[in-house]
């Protein structure tokens, strides 16, 4: 089996793999760079980052990885979407995806820009949508995928529809953790993946060793779904806050910084986000894939890489 020929607009990369973009820190200039010259695409989670600090780990990510690309990731969901959008284009970002909601308005500042979008749908009726509007491609993320949830189907059920649906390439998250997840998805007619949960067992995450070994130690049982302040359902893995969560028993903010257009404050998802990443697990949510248990090692990208085209090619 060969990989398919992934192009995103007048982008190209040399793998079609996607370093799915994680927000508050977890996925930044390093880990970006080094996917990128793996041959995928790096991808900055921008959603929660002051506009100087995006601008820094744009331009470091591009000191790091001068031929690679490279792409930021905006939630929709936050106040400043706009302004963020703005500063990733000022930065000549390569790609900009986006999703936890729907923009319009994004189409034409990509377009005006020359800067491609892609848009993260869990239904074919939104990938048409988006393909309309002049999205360049759509992720298909399904159920299994880490982090806020748009959908209760499988991965495995909405590519084959999307992809009949939309002319554009279409890009499967959700649960693909090693090179046989990625032929199966290949299989369904995708053309190509988003890989989030695998990069952040790599030596160029920058999340805390605690952050990692959480990861490391969770079995299959201990992958659950929570309730968010965002109005949306997230999986997670399950820790001392998941349980208060659970029983209502999440602490409220001390202070909101009022970054969500919709927050039902039950508790500040991006104080608990901030504080998993430090390294205080209990005090925090930690997003993850629904098989974050079947990976057992940190590796350098590049390796990671080498394990991912070795397992597609023997799948």
């Amino acid at each position: 089996m060969q990989f398919p020929d992934l192009r995103i607009g007048h982008l190209k990369p040399k793998y079609p793999i996607i370093q799915g973009g994680m927000a508050l820190r977890v996925s930044t200039a390093p880990l970006a760079a080094a996917v990128a010259n793996a041959g995928g695409i790096g991808i900055i989670g921008a959603t929660g980052l002051p506009y100087d600090e995006l601008r820094e780990e744009i331009r470091k990510a591009k000191r790091l990885s001068k031929d690679g690309i490279i792409g930021v990731n905006i939630m929709f969901a936050i106040r400043d979407f706009a302004e963020m959008v703005a500063v990733a284009i000022q930065e000549k970002i390569d790609v900009i995806f986006t999703g936890a909601g729907f923009s319009r308005d994004i189409f034409a500042w990509g377009k005006e820009a020359g800067t491609p979008i892609v848009t993260i749908v869990s239904s074919a009726r939104l990938a048409k949508l988006a393909e309309k509007q002049g999205a360049s491609a759509v992720v298909a993320e399904g159920f299994e995928a880490g982090g806020h949830l748009g959908t209760d189907r499988s991965t495995k059920e909405i590519v084959p529809e999307i992809k009949a649906t939309v002319n554009i390439p279409v890009i499967a998250a959700g649960g693909i953790v090693d090179g046989r997840d990625i032929a199966e998805m290949v299989r369904l007619g995708a053309d190509g993946v988003q890989m989030a949960t695998r990069f952040v067992l790599s030596e160029e995450c920058t999340v805390s060793d605690a952050f990692k070994q959480h990861y490391l130690s969770a079995r299959e049982e201990d992958v659950v779904i929570i309730k968010s302040p965002v109005g949306m359902p997230g999986r997670a893995i399950r820790n001392l806050f998941s349980e208060r969560i659970a029983g209502d028993e999440a602490p409220k903010p001390v202070e909101c910084r009022k970054c969500l257009k919709v927050c039902s404050k039950e508790y500040c998802i991006i104080q608990a986000l901030d504080n998993s990443r430090l390294g205080k697990i209990d005090e925090g949510v930690v997003f993850s894939g629904k098989n974050v248990f079947k990976i057992k090692e940190i590796l350098p990208v590049r390796k990671i890489f080498e394990k991912l085209i070795g397992e597609f090619r023997e799948a």
